[in-house]
């Protein structure tokens, strides 16, 4: 009877064909798992919760050993070539490797970000980073699939980590709810996708993204209304992900109400993971149907870049302001998917490339500048920081003009390749269309530059006690004074006033400042007294480390640009496996 068992399972294991693996292919996000793995049985065997510099630099060494592995990658792949592996559920070429390092190098530098966060906020244990080691290696296992099984799996320990590290902050009720929305739409998004995978499936009898082309390529499909539907509801799920309008109703309340390294993270991390996955998606496997994707790319792109642009004017916590900043960034990175061609992608890969570095730069500003309990994100508490901490604002002001597209800066660069792959295709009034939001968003980046760079108090009287000394429209200057229309607190005084250079300049810089801050000048002006000044807040030594690294890459890069760009054009040109 034994025997008998034993035969048969012996038979039934031969018939069971296990696919080769080479290891290098997969070993940047075993590296993150298994090193994830190790931290928390570490952890769990002490009396006392871990420190946070020893879990800080386990993940520095456990993420520079993922971007070393990435770096041998390369070279293979330069020198044998792309190719698939595990039965060709993954792929290892340029575009793979290139994301790799991407979330390698994410990981490193919200490593040492949130090494002060954590201690200023009394957290320890090795909880924050094992979550964000998880979390990175399912962005890793997006970049590298070459099967939608294999895209939903890395999409969801990407966002199930993503969750848990959004509500981390357990003393902040925000920080809660923020993890409840992002929940909650997550799950109905992870749905929309899986169903999207079911009718991909049903209509072209596979998952594999190679067979799905290859069946396209070589079959004429009369009515294609199932697969069709299959690839807009993984476009919905994508476009979630990537905070893509309308799609992006969960990103201002999560971006504000996560910590502030994670909101840096999720912003770098997760857009590029869903870029990726979405770039292999459409170029490798529906690039024969182009024609019925690229429009509904436009429209995502379209809106994307409008409603980003125009709703960041409007608001005063800067964490807001950035997360309405992101979904404007993931316009123009639609730009080069809309585009459809090989320029298109390499366009997009340098700008998700520059963007990580933007973004975690600055929310690693963001972290040190919002004190004790991460509350303090009023774009009124930044007002002059130059004059406080001179180096912290002009790091600041360089990542947001970078983000602005200002020159020599990675910014720039990254603006026009998805530009110029927009007009190659034919896109030209989206290229315009994205140009004027780029105008637009500059106002709201230049608004926290010129008021960290803003001298005084908000409430400085001007033109004496009880009163103030408004510029008028009919004002001029004559000899050594300015002509004003002097008012009080119920109107004009009548007539014109003279007033001193020094309070007709009081009076430009009220002016501006309630341009600059909207209601908040107005109301300070109204009140008997001036708010405190801010006081300097402490840089730990790792994050401005990163912000030191995400500064001078953008520089450097943005005045040296080609090396990152022949790097994006090389990895579309492996794009595909021979």
């Amino acid at each position: 009877m034994i025997a008998s068992l034993f035969a048969t399972s012996h038979a039934v294991s031969d018939s069971v064909s296990v696919p080769s693996i080479r290891w290098l292919a997969i070993l940047p996000p075993i590296i993150m798992i298994g090193g994830a793995v190790v931290l928390l049985g570490l952890a769990s065997l002490v009396r006392k919760p871990l420190r946070v510099r020893v879990s800080t630099i386990a993940t520095v060494i456990i993420s520079g050993g993922a971007l070393g592995i990435s770096l041998w990658q390369w070279n293979d792949v330069q020198q044998h070539g792309a190719h698939t592996y595990v039965k060709h559920a993954v792929v290892m070429d340029g575009f793979s490797v290139l994301i790799t390092m991407l979330v390698a190098i994410a990981m490193l530098l919200t490593a040492l970000v949130a090494d002060g966060y954590l201690r200023r906020e009394g957290t320890h244990g090795a909880e924050f980073h094992v979550l964000a080691m998880l979390s990175a290696s399912g962005a890793m296992m997006m970049g590298m699939a070459n099967d939608l099984i294999i895209i939903f799996l890395g999409l969801e320990i990407l966002s199930l980590a993503l969750y848990v590290l959004t509500a981390f902050n357990y003393k902040r009720a925000a920080s809660g709810e923020a993890a409840l929305k992002y929940l909650i739409l997550g799950g109905f998004s992870s749905a929309i996708f899986v169903y999207g995978i079911a009718l991909t499936y049903g209509a072209t009898g596979s998952t594999n993204l190679t067979q799905i082309s290859d069946y396209l390529s070589k079959n004429v499909v009369l009515t294609n209304g199932l697969l069709l539907a299959g690839l807009a509801l993984m476009l919905v799920g994508f476009s979630f992900k990537v905070a893509a309008v309308p799609f992006h109703m969960w990103t201002p309340d999560v971006y504000q109400g996560a910590p502030s390294p994670v909101t840096g993270f999720m912003a770098a991390v997760a857009k590029a993971g869903a870029f990726a996955a979405m770039l292999r998606v459409l170029f490798s496997s529906f690039g024969v149907i182009e024609t019925d994707w690229r429009p509904i790319i436009y429209g995502l792109a379209v809106l994307s870049l409008v409603l980003g642009a125009f709703v960041a004017l409007r608001q005063r916590d800067v964490k807001r302001m950035l997360a309405y900043s992101s979904i404007n960034h993931a316009g123009f990175i639609l730009l080069g998917v809309s585009a459809g061609t090989a320029r298109g992608a390499s366009a997009s890969l340098y700008y998700l490339f520059a963007y990580m570095f933007m973004t975690i730069g600055s929310f690693a500003i963001v972290t040190v500048l919002g004190r004790e309990g991460d509350g303090d994100h009023d774009i009124s508490s930044y007002r002059g920081l130059a004059g406080r901490q001179p180096m912290l604002a002009l790091a600041l002001a360089v990542l947001l003009l970078a983000q602005a597209g200002a020159p020599f800066t990675t910014g720039l660069w990254a603006k026009l390749q998805v530009v110029f792959a927009a007009v190659g295709a034919g896109e030209v009034p989206l290229a315009v269309i994205a140009m004027v939001t780029a105008a637009v968003a500059a106002y709201f980046y230049l608004r926290v530059a010129v008021l960290m760079y803003a001298g005084g108090g908000l409430g400085e009287p001007e033109g004496g006690a009880g009163g103030s000394a408004q510029l008028g429209a009919e004002g001029g200057m004559t000899g050594g004074g300015i002509i004003t229309g002097a008012t009080d607190g119920n109107g004009p005084v009548g007539g014109l006033a003279w007033a001193t250079p020094a309070a007709a300049a009081s009076s430009v810089t009220t002016l501006n400042e309630q341009i600059l801050l909207n209601d908040e000048a107005a109301e300070v002006a109204e009140g008997d007294h001036e708010p405190a000044e801010p006081e300097r807040v402490p840089v730990p030594a790792l994050a401005g480390l990163s912000i030191a690294l995400c500064t001078g890459v953008t520089v450097l890069f943005g005045v040296w640009p080609q090396p990152l760009i022949d790097f994006a054009n090389h990895a579309t040109l492996l794009f595909l496996p021979k």
